[in-house]
């Protein structure tokens, strides 16, 4: 077996007039993330793991932002073509490990929710799938209220041929 891993990192900034997206899961708050899709930024981290584990550039190269197909699009759909094309390339993932960094709103009661829609699209055990937030203790962007970022690290494996 071959094994690779993968590193992604999305930061957006808040936007008053949008649905706060995160790992699929609608976060009731006052304030959405500015993006083109849904701009949820924890599945847009976990995509660019994914594509750069399996040696593919990262999703602005994919779904770019100028293209109307994805105008307000869910990043679940985008992940569901990304699994597709780790099929093709005959991966599959082994685990998947996230970080959202938020000053607020409070996301712990809504991070199993993230879990099992990842891991539902991903097709993989929920105990496959980590999801974690953290503060940056009022330091930063995130730490000043202005925006959410989140990383991801992944691993994929690929039978020898």
């Amino acid at each position: 077996m071959s094994f690779r891993t993968g590193l992604g990192f999305d930061a957006h900034a808040f936007e008053e007039g949008r649905k706060l997206v995160l790992g699929g899961v609608q976060v009731p708050y006052a304030r959405g993330l500015a993006g083109h899709s849904d701009a949820d930024v924890l599945t847009h981290a976990l995509m660019d793991a994914l594509l750069g584990a399996c040696g593919e550039r990262d999703i602005g190269e994919h779904f770019p932002d100028q293209d109307p197909a994805y105008q307000g699009i869910s990043s679940l759909v985008l992940l569901e073509e990304v699994v597709g094309l780790l099929r093709e390339k005959n991966y599959r993932v082994v685990n998947a490990d996230c970080v959202i960094v938020a000053q607020e709103p409070r996301l712990a009661p809504y991070i199993q929710s993230m879990r099992e829609a990842l891991a539902f699209t991903l097709g993989i055990e929920i105990d496959r799938v980590g999801v974690k937030a953290t503060t940056t203790e009022g330091m930063g962007f995130a730490g000043r209220g202005e925006g959410i970022a989140a990383m991801a690290t992944v691993l994929l494996q690929k039978p020898e041929t």
